[in-house]
């Protein structure tokens, strides 16, 4: 038997798109195509020649008033176009500008903020390596100290020891 397919008018646009994700999600391993998005809308360049030129001497039909109307309408239209380009590459300019400048006066800032964590870092060290010179001289200074009584007690304990010993 054949199956049977259920027509479903969609009445809404939340069915309409329900509709839509079934049917994709039934054949999920088929590639889906998506459209490019649509390109900026370009106005078409002026003619090089014009073929449709008025005589001085020929008289104004009544159709040619709305052919120079159009004619105009159009020329208005891509000088609006060029004018809004230049605006808004004029804009983008800026703000590249702007961007630029504010990544380098942050690059600044931070360059100096680690120089003087860097530099406090440095002091930091040395003070500690001094401490740790001080300690190693005052350690090495005692043991010095200390060798120097044990033999000077060991000098003045040797004359009984030795005579013992004899």
């Amino acid at each position: 038997m054949a199956e049977e397919s259920n027509v479903v008018v969609p009445r809404t646009a939340t069915e309409l798109q329900k509709i839509k994700l079934e049917k994709l999600m039934k054949h999920p391993e088929k590639e889906i195509i998506i459209p490019d998005s649509s390109k900026e809308w370009v106005p078409k360049l002026p003619p090089e020649f014009i073929r449709n030129v008025w005589g001085s001497s020929a008289g104004a039909g009544s159709g040619d008033f709305h052919v120079y109307r159009g004619v105009r309408r159009r020329e208005y239209a891509r000088q609006k176009f060029i004018s809004e380009k230049a605006d808004k590459d004029n804009l983008d300019e800026i703000y590249h500008k702007k961007v630029l400048e504010n990544q380098k006066a942050a690059e600044e800032r931070t360059s100096k903020k680690r120089a003087k964590r860097q530099k406090k870092k440095m002091k930091r060290l040395a003070k500690k390596k001094k401490v740790q010179e001080n300690k190693s001289k005052q350690v090495g200074s005692n043991k010095d100290i200390s060798e120097n009584k044990d033999t000077s007690d060991e000098d003045d304990s040797d004359p009984d020891n030795s005579s013992e010993e004899d």
